[in-house]
């Protein structure tokens, strides 16, 4: 931070140059209103922990709550009680297991406000942001609370000799997941990802961040009351250096969603026990806004795309790639929405974006755009932190003129920074896209629907939104969500959401006649008889 911005003094709703301050509404909720000492020991009640650690808010950086801090014997135990409880939870009818999904469905929208103040104060963000988590929370419980019992019903399927082989696939539970949940969505990243796992049959042991624990406990309280058994979720809190490696060498399966260095770690761990994982990497994810878009509407999507809590989002968009024919009339529509944002604090709808998370969100955010501007980029909006607001408040940020090797330009900044490129034709801005090692998310912009989707299948990202920056593709359950390249392995959501979890078995009921020579034939007779029945399976078209 610059000694100029130290000495910035501004008072609420004003700004010499930039972002304004959202007023606080008369009589709005404070930290202490909401995290009581009766809630956290509610919440904190069942969790596996010797020790204790404390949360803090963003907003302030003040003690949020103390917490349970787990160790490695707590993190044992806690595997011990889930397996213990998975047993009966496996043997409990599909049906049954998804109802439980439902009922939580219901609870988490009649009383969302409990879990936006929690959000918000854990994370930062602004209230509308922490309410892009409830709705993918509620999308997912009712996706897999209704669908769960088709995606793991038995399936029959073409035996080795038709009619004599009858063939059953079934899906068993995997036994206890290990997962290890991000701060930056601690609610759709905890409760959402453990959902298909426990529709599945499964227990979790689940690792949240220290910092957006409460979120997560809140979700498995309002869980347990819709009908899950209290042991088949366990949580255990600690630092991701001691208690991460303990959950990712437990689990039957490994469950992770942080950064693409971790990631790697976790996929080590899991390949060396023969298990299964499924990781949701980094992103430095691309927004192409073609020559015959609607520039109204992309300027308001490259908002949402961009700075959307605070964009500290996997698939938020960090590069924008625009037809050099409407940049400037691009850049005027963005930009003025850009520094009318309004920043703030408060526990109520209003601001248009939060606070950073950590000091070491803000340390990189600052460092990618003072070195981008120090190597020649311009600074468009924003470019300075905001202590006015709060210790780790920074503008929403526009950078143009960036370059290889400004750390910007191919580092995830994971913070609220954009860069703009203007390219010449399609073909150089779908190049310019894929050049990343990442490939997690994109969005492409114009206004023909068939030409975008053309463009969207060329692109190497494992989402890719038409005339939105990122909800479109994560909101839509019943299909397939992850990476390609160094975001990550597996998928979330649809049918491999669900079926990661499980263990497949095939079994073939062989009737009538052996898979060998019979009704006295010879090897050599047999074996011409097969040769002759599978040219015939062939002109039948059987599969």
């Amino acid at each position: 931070m610059t000694e100029t911005q130290e000495s910035t003094s501004l008072t609420p709703g004003t700004s010499d140059r930039g972002n304004p301050v959202a007023p606080v509404p008369a009589g709005a909720r404070t930290a202490a209103d909401v995290v009581t000492p009766s809630l956290v020991a509610d919440l904190t009640r069942g969790v596996t922990g010797s020790g204790t650690t404390r949360s803090h808010t963003p907003f302030t950086g003040e003690v949020l709550a103390e917490l349970p801090e787990s160790t490695p014997e707590d993190v044992a135990a806690a595997f011990g009680a889930a397996r213990a409880a998975q047993r009966s939870w496996a043997a409990t009818p599909v049906r049954q297991r998804a109802a439980v999904l439902l009922r939580f469905h219901d609870l988490v929208l009649k009383r969302q406000s409990e879990v936006l103040d929690l959000i918000q104060l854990e994370t930062g963000k602004a209230r509308l942001h922490a309410h892009e988590e409830v709705q993918a929370v509620a999308v997912a419980a009712r996706h897999y609370g209704r669908k769960a019992a088709s995606y793991l019903r038995p399936r029959r399927h073409t035996g080795a000799i038709p009619t004599l082989t009858k063939v059953t696939e079934l899906r068993h539970p995997r036994g206890v997941v290990g997962q290890i949940a991000p701060w930056n969505y601690p609610f759709e990243l905890s409760v959402g990802d453990a959902l298909p796992a426990f529709a599945a049959g499964n227990a979790v042991v689940m690792k949240p961040d220290t910092e957006t624990a409460l979120t997560a406990l809140w979700a498995r309280r309002l869980l347990i009351e819709a009908g899950l058994p209290e042991g088949v979720w366990q949580v255990v809190i600690g630092e991701g250096p001691v208690v991460g490696p303990e959950v990712a060498d437990r689990g039957d399966y490994v469950s992770f969603t942080g950064s693409t260095r971790t990631g790697r770690e976790v996929a080590q761990r899991a390949a060396a026990r023969l298990v299964g994982c499924s990781l949701e990497l980094g992103g430095k994810n691309a927004m192409l806004v073609l020559e015959d878009a609607d520039l109204d509407k992309a300027a308001a999507g490259a908002v949402r795309g961009a700075f959307s809590s605070a964009g500290q989002l996997c698939i938020s968009i960090e590069r924008l790639y625009v037809h050099e024919s409407v940049a400037d009339a691009f850049l005027e529509r963005f930009l003025a929405r850009t520094r009318a944002m309004r920043l703030g604090t408060a526990l109520a709808y209003g601001a248009d974006m939060g606070s950073l998370v950590s000091q070491r969100q803000l340390d990189t955010v600052t460092r990618h755009v003072e070195e981008a501007a120090e190597k020649g980029a311009k600074v468009l909006a924003g470019g300075r932190a905001r202590p006015d607001i709060g210790p780790l408040f920074y503008e929403p940020t526009v950078l143009e003129g960036v370059e290889s090797p400004m750390a910007v330009c191919g580092e995830e900044t994971f913070g609220p920074v954009v860069s703009l490129y203007r390219f010449s034709d399609v073909d150089e801005a779908v190049e310019l896209a894929n050049a990343s090692p990442y490939g997690l998310n994109s969005s492409v912009w114009s206004t023909s629907g068939a030409r975008a989707r053309e463009i969207a299948s060329r692109l190497r990202t494992g989402t890719v939104n038409v005339n939105e920056g990122y909800a479109a593709a994560y909101g839509s359950a019943q299909a397939p969500m992850g990476g390609m390249g160094d975001s990550g392995l597996g998928r979330r959501h649809g049918s491999e959401g669900i079926l990661k979890y499980t263990e497949p078995q095939t079994v073939a009921h062989q009737r009538v006649l052996p898979m060998a020579p019979s009704l006295g034939m010879d090897d050599e007779k047999y074996a011409a008889f097969m040769s002759r029945s599978l040219k015939a399976l062939k002109t039948l078209r059987f599969r």
